[in-house]
């Protein structure tokens, strides 16, 4: 029975080490050497430094300046990395069908010198509510309303979404795309930094079941 039990205790005092000192920390040291960028979350800095945000999580912008995401069902107000998820409303949800008309006719208005229908997927929540990108096509739809608040032209704004298309993975695998964030830094880096916040542009919306939007002085942060 003695060797019973000190059997067991080396064999647990063995098993712990291995798996919760030597395994963990050799996972982490390759990581670290192998991919630093992805294992320290894939952060994007900015010219001095900072932190900005990740390439793969997607972030609130709200300014009509900015390319703006996907609308979020993560977390109360939206884009919380901590609460990934989506509404789970289905296509016959009557609280989602006014939730779609309504964003519709927000972006119609934000958006008075386009034309064009609104992308699905600016009215939709990705399945996690952080999904970092967006089709060239639904980017590009936004371009008038953001060389409007910049003051520039419509092309401009085209040739810098255009130029931050990524293919698709392998070459095979997804749809093209662009990085909300990244495109946003572009802008600023070409078009001459932030822009100021226009008022009345800036939303600030209360809490939605589906999409709720960022507090807008969290937007204007980024």
């Amino acid at each position: 029975m003695k060797k019973q039990w000190e059997i067991a205790v080396r064999t647990t005092i063995v098993t712990l080490v291995l798996t919760g000192l030597i395994y963990p920390y050799a996972v982490t040291g390759l990581a670290q050497m192998l991919f630093p960028s992805k294992a320290n979350g894939t952060l994007i800095v900015d010219k001095d430094g900072k932190a900005v945000g990740s390439e793969i999580i997607a972030q609130p912008f709200m300014n009509p300046a900015y390319l703006q995401p996907r609308l979020s069902a993560a977390g109360d107000k939206g884009w919380d990395a901590t609460s990934s998820g989506g509404s789970n409303l289905g296509s016959t949800s009557k609280k989602l069908q006014e939730r779609v008309a309504a964003d519709i006719k927000r972006l119609k208005e934000e958006n008075p010198d386009q034309p064009a229908p609104v992308p699905a997927e600016l009215v939709t929540t990705s399945g996690s509510g952080l999904d970092p990108h967006l089709s060239p096509q639904a980017a590009l739809w936004q371009a008038p309303r953001i060389a409007k608040a910049r003051k520039t032209s419509p092309d401009k704004i085209a040739a810098i979404i255009n130029a931050a298309v990524e293919g698709r993975t392998l070459g095979f695998i997804g749809e093209p795309r662009v990085n909300v964030l990244l495109v946003n830094l572009d802008l600023d880096k070409q078009l001459g930094g932030r822009p100021t916040p226009v008022p009345g542009q800036d939303r600030k919306e209360e809490k939605k079941e589906a999409a709720p939007a960022a507090d807008a002085a969290a937007a204007q942060k980024q």
